[in-house]
């Protein structure tokens, strides 16, 4: 697939555009506010400081990196609000201590709160010698044998420091100076957070300090201080040079894992002198040095909601269990879709009807192949059941595998072996462009001859993110629809050329559709008829998508936004987008889906499918969106961005300084609550 030039767009200033980085830090900082909200339970709040860690553990990986890579590479090019490399980098250091010691408060914060709930977190020297007699215990059979403490002096050089791994550098006194040992913290094969008696816990890291001379008998510890790195793990693969692109991602998993230290993080009670030495030994500027109060990697205390959870339900959500769809009915579930459509909104609706839909084609005789992408599997047993059940009945099972999904290559790659095991046909899609479409196709014979079903989705194939995350599914045997994924997959199998119908396919043509979608508003607008744009996505960062929305609005399309991460249009500019109001939902639920409604003069038209109005969703990444046929689907989409669009409850709202402020109401209105009491939750669901 050739990426399609971009179509010719006004150029607009650059401070038409906000900064991506800083719209980023808004957006965490959206995540951080749930973590300190009142109404959500202690340990819901623990789970949203966890998260802000876990997002910018991925920002410094990536977005920092990917800064950093620019400038050794002497990158001369500016970002759409105007900043070089160096002046970007500066911008994010200048920002960035305030947000990580916010974050880092937070956690500390909502620790201490749960006292009231006795749930203590102690220090090793609040112990009653009882108590410390047996942690010592717990200490010599379950951590001492997994350490390897590793000196530091002339003959062991300094160590390798794997990325977000949590460290203590321990000093040790020597008859002629004192020597530097580092200790990796076993985060992952221990649990961050021990119970050491009723009600007690401690981290994992006192309990190593405070049993460091069992594991340096014979030594002096003078001190111990905790200290964490993040490395850039923005690796590209040379796919062009790969005879095995499976083998090539394999190798470029190992070199990532010694990408460049872009970060380090210590408590501020750390030597200067020791500091000055990691710093220097990790090849660190001193302004990518972070000094935070309290237990670092926010990101690992997301383990202690689950282990928390079970003896403490009254300190988490109440359980939501989703509705289960009918679509088989009485004669199976293609004799329903032969009828009629099916969307379905998840997590209100369970993704167990994708999965009755595969199984179904998996165990029918009339089904002839079973064609998929996968981007983001989970590594559900039972979708890989199915799809082995099918190859194992003699049907033609396709799974596209993306192996580029960034953080799940290697259960990718693990996947698709398992499939090739199976006797499935296994493809790794196009070079250079990532396949995030999320498609089924089954082929099926019938009384007439073959007929087709297409599954289109907003969301990954993954169950366990299915009820995290809100997404749509479109079940659909429309036949252009149909003909469509069929030459999807002809093209991503095959290489061969592609016509589509209805399909709106990244990056081929769906940014030029896109664009005509929004100049028909715009002639609408200019011919005196109401003109509208209401769309849900994920982030919209495309310089050529947000002149684009600028010309709608000048010409009087009235355009409303909801997008839960990053945007880099400026709303409510007079004379530039004073038609535009942009919003953000956060809430229990990841909001997910990626919905695009035009007014389209009354005869309105809904999209859905894969691809957010990123450039790398339209230019570098195999996309799918489709229009919804049936009116009764079209409404409730319609009216799904209607109740979000009311939501008190989660929603901010963006003004032109690229500041968010909350959405108040005369009373509180949540949307996802309305869509869980929608789909049969229970009435004490609370907003």
């Amino acid at each position: 697939m050739s990426v399609e030039s971009h179509q010719a767009v006004e150029k607009l200033p650059r401070d038409a555009y906000l900064n991506r980085e800083l719209a980023w830090l808004e957006f965490n900082e959206r995540v951080r506010h749930e973590a300190m909200h009142p109404k959500n339970p202690p340990l819901e709040r623990i789970k949203y400081s966890a998260i802000c860690g876990s997002n910018l553990d991925e920002f410094f990986m990536v977005r920092v990196a990917g800064i950093h890579r620019q400038i050794a590479a002497h990158v001369r090019s500016h970002t759409p609000d105007g900043l070089t490399p160096h002046q970007n980098l500066d911008l994010v250091r200048k920002h960035m201590p305030e947000m990580m010691a916010s974050i880092q408060k937070t956690l500390q914060t909502n620790l201490e709160n749960l006292d009231r709930h006795g749930i203590q977190f102690v220090k090793y020297d609040e112990l009653e010698d009882e108590v410390r007699a047996e942690l010592k215990e717990y200490y010599l059979k379950e951590v001492h044998p997994v350490l390897t403490p590793l000196a530091v002096d002339p003959s062991h050089p300094f160590p390798y420091i794997s990325n977000l791994s949590l460290n203590l550098a321990v000093i040790l006194e020597e008859d002629e100076g004192i020597e530097l040992a580092r200790v990796k913290v076993p985060v992952g094969v221990l649990p961050r957070v021990v119970r050491i008696s009723s009600g007690q816990y401690m981290f994992l890291e006192d309990i190593i300090a405070a049993h460091l001379s069992e594991l340096f008998r014979g030594r002096t510890v003078v001190s111990s201080h905790v200290f964490r790195v993040t490395r850039n793990t923005d690796y590209e693969f040379e796919e062009e040079e790969a005879e095995d692109l499976l083998a090539t991602i394999e190798d470029g998993l190992r070199r990532r894992r010694f990408g460049a230290v872009v970060r380090l993080e210590a408590n501020p009670d750390i030597p200067e002198r020791l500091l000055k030495e990691l710093t220097e030994r990790l090849r660190l500027s001193r302004q990518d040095v972070f000094l935070l109060s309290g237990p670092l990697g926010v990101a690992d205390f997301m383990g202690l909601v689950g282990m928390l959870a079970p003896d403490h339900p009254h300190l988490t959500y109440i359980p939501y269990v989703a509705s289960i769809p009918d679509l088989e009915g009485e004669e199976g579930i293609f004799c329903t879709l032969q009828q009629q459509d099916v969307l379905l909104h998840h997590p209100y609706e369970s993704f167990d009807g994708v999965l009755q839909f595969i199984e179904a084609a998996a165990r029918d005789p009339d089904v002839l192949a079973i064609k998929q992408t996968l981007y983001r599997t989970g590594g559900d047993r039972r979708l890989l059941r199915a799809l082995t059940q099918a190859a194992e009945a003699g049907k033609q099972v396709v799974a596209l595998v993306e192996l580029k999904a960034r953080f799940d290559e290697q259960r990718n790659i693990t996947w698709a072996r398992a499939l090739e095991r199976a006797g499935i046909h296994v493809v790794y899609g196009l070079p250079k462009l990532k396949t995030h479409a999320k498609v089924t196709l089954v082929v099926r014979r019938e009384q007439g001859g073959l007929r087709r079903y297409v599954h289109i989705g907003t969301g990954n194939y993954n169950p366990r993110t299915a009820a995290l995350y809100t997404d749509i599914s479109y079940l659909t045997s429309d036949k252009s629809i149909c003909i469509d994924a069929s030459e999807l997959f002809n093209r991503l199998t095959g290489y061969a050329e592609a016509t589509y119908r209805k399909m709106l396919v990244a990056p081929e043509r769906m940014r030029h559709d896109f664009y005509e979608l929004i100049d028909r508003e715009i002639e609408h607008a200019k011919a005196g008829q109401p003109a509208a744009i209401a769309a849900k996505m994920n982030s919209l960062t495309d310089p050529g998508m947000i002149q684009k929305l600028y010309q709608a609005s000048q010409a009087g399309v009235q355009i409303r936004l909801i997008i839960r991460g990053v945007c880099c249009l400026k709303p409510g500019v007079p004379g530039l987008s004073d038609n535009i109001v942009v919003r953000s939902i956060i809430g229990r639920f990841l909001e997910h889906a990626r919905i695009y409604a035009f007014h389209n003069g009354g005869a309105s038209e809904v999209y859905i499918g894969s691809a957010d109005w990123m450039t790398r969703n339209l230019n570098r990444r195999v996309e799918v969106v489709i229009p919804i046929g049936s009116q009764k689907h079209q409404r409730y989409l319609n009216n799904l961005i209607e109740a979000e669009w009311r939501d008190t409850r989660g929603s901010w709202q963006l003004f032109p300084d690229g500041k968010f402020e909350k959405v108040r109401g005369s009373k509180t209105v949540s949307s996802q609550r309305h869509f869980m009491l929608k789909h049969g939750a229970l009435e004490e669901i609370e907003d």
